[in-house]
């Protein structure tokens, strides 16, 4: 036998492996529901995409239900340069006037909600396009921050036009299409009492839908390892009450507060498990759902 012929064995049984490991693990999730947050660098980098896209493929052809949620800030950024809008940001959020959320929603529900639409089709797997609006999926209203002027100590409510906060999600779309082939793949716009149209924070609304949607988990894709603690390392498992304290002892910082905050509130409204997971690592999904030590940071009820 080859030296050739040897190694590729080796490599063949290396494989069988990973699927022997795996198979506990798609009998415990087949037929559930995984909403999956997908933004950042794993959406930008045209590698990452395509193995987002096979892997999105794959969970569902061992009879998973996945659901797709996506962003595009950046996006959004270059389309209004491009239209000559000028765009601020609040608090981490964008101002959003008229002419900015008919931008958003064409970015959002047109271009991106397309292209990954066309990467789960190309991927082998079936895939169609929603926005919050289609099928009242998600009815929204204004949000309302409030800032305190570090000056007068005055507290200001703070006018960010049209962004808005799930209301209420109706998962009648969501459900048949998990009985179906087709893998949704849901823009977070959402549909105001009046028919206004709110651009909603897409971490905000994967984690709305989960709940609608009973999912078992809620993927949260980042350009992070996960939650780091105080010492830079990674923090592979937190209970709620264990998430309060590290926000209160200063771990949680920036942006992974209100992402740490929206994994909280899927659970708290039923949702097995939340997972802040590394986009950037190409099958961090897999590696989540189908091995015994997971991916990223795991946020449990206790």
């Amino acid at each position: 036998m080859s030296k050739k012929i040897k190694e590729q064995r080796i490599e063949w049984l290396a494989k069988a492996g990973i699927l022997t490991e795996a198979l506990p693990f798609m009998r415990r999730y087949a037929g559930q529901t995984i909403v999956i947050k997908y933004g950042g660098h794993a959406m930008g980098d045209a590698a990452l995409a395509r193995v987002f896209a096979s892997d999105v493929v794959l969970l569902k052809q061992v009879g998973i239900n996945p659901i797709i949620v996506h962003g595009g800030g950046p996006q959004i950024g270059s389309m209004l340069e491009r239209m000559a809008i000028k765009s601020e940001f609040i608090d981490g959020l964008r101002v959003t006037d008229k002419a900015t959320v008919e931008i958003v929603e064409m970015v959002l529900s047109g271009q991106i909600n397309k292209q990954i639409v066309a990467a789960i089709s190309e991927a082998g797997g079936r895939a169609i396009g929603l926005s919050g609006k289609d099928g009242g999926l998600i009815g929204a209203t204004k949000l309302h921050r409030k800032r305190r002027d570090p000056d007068s100590n005055i507290e200001k409510v703070l006018d960010l036009g049209f962004v808005g906060e799930p209301t209420s999600v109706d998962p009648h779309v969501l459900n048949v299409l998990a009985s179906s082939d087709f893998i949704p793949v849901v823009a977070p716009i959402g549909i105001g009492a009046d028919g206004e149209t709110y651009n909603i924070n897409a971490d905000t609304a994967a984690g709305a839908i989960a709940v609608a949607a009973k999912a078992t988990r809620l993927l949260m894709l980042t350009d992070v390892e996960g939650v780091l603690d105080k010492d830079g390392a990674l923090i592979q498992e937190m209970s709620v009450a264990d998430a309060h304290d590290r926000r209160t002892d200063g771990t949680l910082t920036g942006g992974m507060i209100p992402k740490v905050e929206t994994c909280v509130d899927a659970i708290t409204g039923g949702v097995e498990g939340a997972v802040i997971v590394d986009g950037r690592a190409p099958h961090a999904i897999l590696l989540e759902i189908f091995t015994e030590h997971g991916s990223g940071t795991m946020i449990r009820r206790d």
